[in-house]
């Protein structure tokens, strides 16, 4: 555990709830900002922003992760939040290995293309050199 994780662990709820906002809001700058330099497409920022007004929506509102867990029937809200951590990561990386999926198959197609055009610039070059 870090300095930070234990100081949160023992800080009154008001401190963690600060704590979180804090969070989401900096990840919803970071990611305004990436964007905005194009670093970042508008279409994967979409999945960050979710997970920052997520983040935002379970800081402001008090109780709303314990009455989720209970209703989901985990005993203790990190439980809960862990899960939904765990989930978010593996909706992440299930968008990420779409997305390879489709390079890759677009990177064949081009590797074929560009294989058929080097064919038949070879064959007009002995087209050319035969007159």
């Amino acid at each position: 555990m870090t300095v930070l994780e234990l100081a949160l662990a023992k800080a009154p709820p008001t401190y963690q709830r600060v704590a979180v906002i804090a969070i989401a809001v900096l990840v919803l700058v970071l990611v305004v900002e990436l964007v905005r330099r194009r670093r970042l497409m508008e279409r994967y920022a979409l999945v960050w922003l979710l997970a920052a007004a997520g983040l935002f929506v379970l800081g402001v509102w008090q109780g709303l992760l314990t009455t989720l867990a209970t209703d989901v029937g985990i005993r203790s809200a990190p439980n809960a939040l862990f899960a939904l951590g765990f989930a978010f990561v593996v909706a992440l990386l299930l968008s990420l290995t779409l997305v390879i999926s489709r390079l890759s198959d677009q990177n064949k197609a081009l590797a074929q293309r560009l294989a058929l055009l080097a064919d038949r610039l070879a064959e007009l070059e002995r087209e050319r050199s035969e007159r």
